[in-house]
């Protein structure tokens, strides 16, 4: 039988030292929040050979990298790395606050629960 996972606003476990929201964990998606001050120092560009990795940015301004180059986007900006894809992010000088999604399961939550 499948599984569902059902979190409400404000609801959904805290993982890692910036306490992170899980919205999902299930084998097919791992699904989070995660919120970032101006202070972060980014994700070095990086690739994935197992998952697609994508991100919808709730609030503020990060520069994602993909295709060779950074680029701005604010709210409503969606962008997915497919597996072998180089791709990374970074603040602009605020803070912000991302959806992101990895398809398949790859355990990133677990990684996060052992910072």
């Amino acid at each position: 039988m499948e599984e569902t996972f059902f979190v409400t606003h404000r609801e959904g476990e805290r993982v890692g030292q910036r306490g992170h929201r899980v919205l999902a964990e299930l084998p097919q998606i791992e699904a989070l929040e995660l919120s970032y001050g101006p202070d972060f120092e980014g994700v070095d560009p990086h690739t994935h050979p197992d998952h697609a990795d994508s991100f919808y940015v709730l609030e503020g301004e990060v520069e994602f990298f993909l295709d060779d180059a950074w680029h701005r986007a604010g709210p409503g900006t969606f962008l997915s790395a497919p597996p072998g894809i180089e791709h990374g992010f970074r603040p602009c000088g605020t803070s912000f606050r991302l959806l992101n999604f990895h398809t398949p399961n790859v355990g990133f939550i677990g990684r996060l629960r052992d910072e």
